[in-house]
């Protein structure tokens, strides 16, 4: 036992040394990984966006329109930057990225709104921009409820009806609603929570590949190998342990940041984050193992390794449901850690949820982490005997 701790350690003094020595590899093991953690936790600081810029068509031009407009720039998501003369100007504002979106409110406008005939205003955004474009839709939207129930609220008094009974008659189901956990509606709880453990997921990826592989490519392997006694268990721990520890400490800064400093919503508490964060590492650089141990290429295996990053992000069920998926991806979808990493997340850590409820993603994780004692072998006979093609 002795003899191997004393392997491992020298292996592990040695892969610090390479760290040292190749300043790409120390930028791309901690630098980036330090920036995506703030470029993003910094991106939707404030929350939501605000103030987003959309143009005015108003060939109606009463008072009745005028009050819309100035309840629409009212609103905290939404500014009128801009009143054009024609839908052509218009367009070509928002082809030219001055405006998000324009609306059109067609004249006559007034007119039949107080005949009850109810008139259409056309609203316009680019597909290229679909979340600013639903967001200041979803604002227009409130607006034409609030003004097309002023204008019914005015004809019921008229009419000698009570204020009840004309909120009754107006709105006879009240809808109160409420966001679970996330009661102030911070895109930032939901960005950063899916966004930079993905990516980290792809440095660990991508890094545990390139440190093995590296052996071949500098012709090291046999060393390597020597220096583990030609215990190729012995040599991976060793090979990695540095890497272990610096990706470990980048997610646990992570998550410090988002929960402790950032104050995201974690009902789950700290030792579960504790154990996901540790079974997210040993995972994911077990899959990279596993990987590189199928296809014993520098290249190929990192290539493999981001395809397969990037079919997280889109499979994971963060971006859109997996259940609406075509089955194949929904089975695709098992093999990604990052897909298990986040039902993990949003049901024990966000929701507070016990672990039995999630209890296949958990066992999933302990999978990817055990794959490399598939392939160990297959690793020490390429170290041995396989050549590095560049």
């Amino acid at each position: 036992m002795r003899q191997i701790i004393r392997s491992i350690w020298r292996i592990s003094v040695r892969e610090m040394g390479f760290m040292y020595r190749n300043p790409i590899y120390f930028v791309c093991a901690i630098i980036f990984p330090l920036l995506t953690i703030s470029f993003f936790t910094s991106l939707m600081y404030e929350g939501q966006p605000g103030q987003l810029p959309i143009g005015v068509v108003d060939n109606d031009r009463t008072p009745t329109t005028q009050k819309m407009l100035m309840k629409l720039d009212a609103f905290q998501g939404t500014k009128i930057a801009s009143y054009y003369a024609n839908t052509t100007i218009a367009r070509e504002a928002v082809q030219r990225g001055e405006v998000y979106a324009y609306l059109l409110i067609p004249k006559g406008t007034t007119e039949e709104l107080l005949a009850k005939r109810q008139p259409t205003i056309s609203f316009y955004y680019s597909s290229v921009t679909l979340v600013a474009g639903g967001m200041t839709f979803k604002d227009l939207k409130t607006i034409t409820t609030l003004i097309s129930a002023a204008v019914g609220a005015g004809k019921l008094s008229m009419l000698g009806k009570t204020p009840d009974e004309i909120r009754t008659f107006l709105q006879p189901i009240a809808l109160d609603v409420h966001m679970i956990q996330n009661p102030w509606m911070n895109y930032n709880v939901y960005l950063s929570a899916i966004m930079i453990p993905g990516i980290l997921i792809l440095f660990m990826l991508l890094l545990t590949v390139y440190t093995i592989g590296k052996e071949l490519k500098f012709e090291k392997s046999k060393v390597w190998l020597r220096l583990a006694h030609d215990n190729i268990i012995v040599a991976l721990i060793g090979e990695l342990l540095p890497l272990f520890l610096v990706f470990l400490i980048l997610f646990f800064g992570f998550e410090w940041y988002i929960y402790s400093y950032l104050c995201f919503p974690h009902a789950g508490g700290g030792l579960r984050i504790f154990c996901l964060v540790v079974l997210t590492v040993v995972s994911s650089m077990g899959f990279g193992v596993f990987i590189f141990g199928l296809i014993p290429s520098l290249r190929m295996a990192m290539s493999i390794c981001s395809l397969w990053a990037v079919i997280g992000f889109s499979a994971c069920g963060a971006t859109f449901p997996l259940f609406s998926m075509d089955p194949f991806i929904q089975g695709v979808a098992q093999t990604v850690p990052l897909r298990h990493y986040w039902m993990i997340y949003q049901v024990s850590i966000f929701n507070g949820y016990p672990i039995s409820n999630i209890w296949y993603n958990v066992m999933m994780l302990v999978i990817f982490a055990s794959l490399p004692l598939l392939v160990v072998f297959n690793i020490k006979r390429a170290m041995k005997s396989f050549v590095y093609i560049p």
